[in-house]
């Protein structure tokens, strides 16, 4: 919602049409990939993002994504979607399974936040929108140990 210039190694991608929701999975699931995801953590960030991308055109009237690799450890992506549609009047409700404007599930925003570990959401009504999610590398999981 602002026009602050993108942090260094930020990257932005339109999302004006169904074309650009395939485009930034695509950019998405590269970016994790590169930054050492998992195959689950890719699948569940690649989710996140699909969800984020399809309110932002279409609640949104279409937008922006920023991608920003985070390379501190634990590495990870943040992902800042933003548009200047109407925004959400009531962002607990927004916020609550089921909830739907659109015909839906109502499982977009409370879902993406389930798939990350850091969730943000900013709207103003009649200044749009922006949700913020990080991701964040984890660690290999320990074998399991078969019973003797």
């Amino acid at each position: 919602m602002t026009d602050a210039p993108e942090p260094a190694g930020t990257t932005r991608l339109p999302i004006d049409s169904d074309a650009d929701l395939v485009w930034v999975r695509q950019r998405v699931r590269q970016a994790a990939t590169a930054l050492g995801f998992g195959l689950v953590q890719q699948t569940k960030l690649v989710t996140a993002a699909s969800e984020l991308a399809r309110n932002t055109l279409v609640h949104g009237g279409g937008g922006h994504v920023d991608l920003t690799p985070l390379h501190q450890k634990p590495k990870g992506l943040r992902l800042a979607f933003v548009d200047t549609g109407p925004g959400i009047d009531d962002l607990e409700r927004a916020m609550t399974d089921g909830c739907t404007s659109g015909g839906g599930l109502g499982l977009g925003l409370s879902g993406a936040k389930r798939l990350v570990q850091e969730f943000t959401l900013d709207s103003r009504p009649g200044h749009g929108t922006t949700v913020t999610v990080v991701a964040r590398v984890c660690g290999v999981p320990a074998p399991r140990r078969t019973l003797e």
